[in-house]
Order: C-alpha cells, then structure tokens, then sequence
C-alpha cells in the first residue's frame, strides 16, 4: 500500500489514520479552522474565537474515535463549535441574570467612578441585566455591539451576517424592551 499525504486525503481518512498518528489531525485544523474561527469570531468577538475554536478541535481530537464517517467531518466539526457557542451564550445569560440579583457588574475591575451617571446607571444596573437576559442572544448581541461595542448599524450588520435593516429591527426591538424594563425620568422641572 503507498501511502499519500495528508494533504490528498479525504477528511474521514484523516480521522482513522489520526488514531495512531495523532499528527495527522493536525491537517484537519489547517483545512478547518480558518472558516470556523471567521464564524465563531461573528457569534462571540475576537476574545472568545480563539479560545471556542481551540476548545472546539480538542474535543473532536479527543472524541475522534466517535466519528463514524456517516456525515461530513466539517457538519460533525461545525456540530461541536454550535454546542460550545450555546454553552458561551448560556453563561453570558447567567452572568447577565446574576448581575440582575446583586446589582455587581462581572465585567467591572472594581475601581469605583463618583461620576453622577455611572451612579444613575449603577442604580438601573440590576434591572438592565435582567431585561438583557431577557433578550434572545442575536437581540442583545446587537444591542450590546452598538452600547459597549460603539460599533455603527453596518458594523454590528457585518459582524453578525445580517442585513442593515433586520440589524435595526433588532436593535429597535431590544431598546424598547429596554425601555420598558428601565423607565426614563421625568427631569424637566
């Protein structure tokens, strides 16, 4: 038998051949990763990229004997990067739900502001996190792309890979439930 490189395998080859030379795996994430990271940068931000798709190639190094071939090895491979976006976007809404019980910002580094806004904000913080967790992830993520992010409506479209106009619709929505949670006050005398 000659054996081929790597590069001339199909994927589910690679696979089998990784069971004994682990190595070889390592051709899956050149084929792989570059269009993954692209996705999930869009879903997470760039901090979390790296890291889901790093945690995303070591579960299927360590779960490569499951792969039975039946599916592409990219839908198998895409399958484990959707179960750990879901598992960010859930402990993204318990941080918001937490934040909402005890009024603690998870993302402050504790230096506290005496700016009168930071104050008024900081009194609305509880009932802010829990309309955010509220909102449903691509909702919020909107939102938050355009209030932390600073990000325009045709950044935060390209980033999410949405059109201008359903970006706007989201982010509408999400202000009004926002709105509704938080009730502006009256300061005209």
């Amino acid at each position: 038998m000659v054996s081929r490189p790597a590069e001339q395998l199909d994927d589910s080859a690679i696979v089998a051949i990784s069971s004994h030379d682990p190595e070889a795996f390592g051709e899956l994430f050149r084929r792989h990763a570059p269009r993954l990271h692209a996705y999930v940068k869009r879903r997470l931000g760039p901090t979390l990229a790296d890291d889901v798709v790093a945690e995303t190639f070591a579960t299927a190094f360590r779960q490569r004997e499951r792969f039975d071939g039946r599916a592409e090895f990219a839908a198998w491979l895409w399958g484990i990067a959707a179960n750990a976006i879901a598992r960010h976007h859930r402990q993204e809404t318990r941080m918001y739900k937490a934040f909402a019980r005890t009024g603690v910002d998870p993302a402050e580094d504790g230096i506290a502001d005496l700016v009168g806004d930071r104050v008024a904000a900081a009194a609305h913080a509880p009932r802010l996190a829990r309309a955010l967790a509220t909102l449903n992830a691509q909702d919020r993520n909107a939102i938050l792309l355009l209030a932390w992010g600073e990000l325009s409506y045709a950044e935060i479209a390209a980033v999410l890979g949405l059109p201008l106009g359903t970006v706007k619709a989201k982010i509408h929505r999400a202000r009004a439930k926002l709105r509704k949670a938080i009730p502006r006050e009256d300061h005209d005398g």
